[in-house]
């Protein structure tokens, strides 16, 4: 198991939770992050690492705390930390 790949997942399932919650599509992410629609897509399906800017964008877009996109059960005693 990767954890670095298994976070960003956790991380790109509460942006879309957070995002349908408020009725909002990847566009409208776009829209307002600058960011392209299939960087969207890349970063709510753990795809690419994001930096703790885009990370922030995300927060700020959604309207929510940054720890609210970090709300999740992760059990790092699954993984392996190199």
């Amino acid at each position: 198991m990767d954890i670095n790949k298994d976070f960003l997942k956790e991380i790109g399932k509460k942006i879309i939770e957070i995002r349908e919650k408020k009725g909002e599509k990847q566009s409208d992410l776009s829209f307002h992050t600058g960011l392209e629609v299939s960087e969207i897509s890349k970063y709510e399906q753990g795809k690419i690492n994001m930096t703790f800017k885009t990370f922030l964008k995300f927060a700020h877009v959604l309207d929510v705390h940054p720890k609210e996109l970090l709300d999740f059960e992760f059990d790092i005693k699954r993984h392996k930390i190199k």
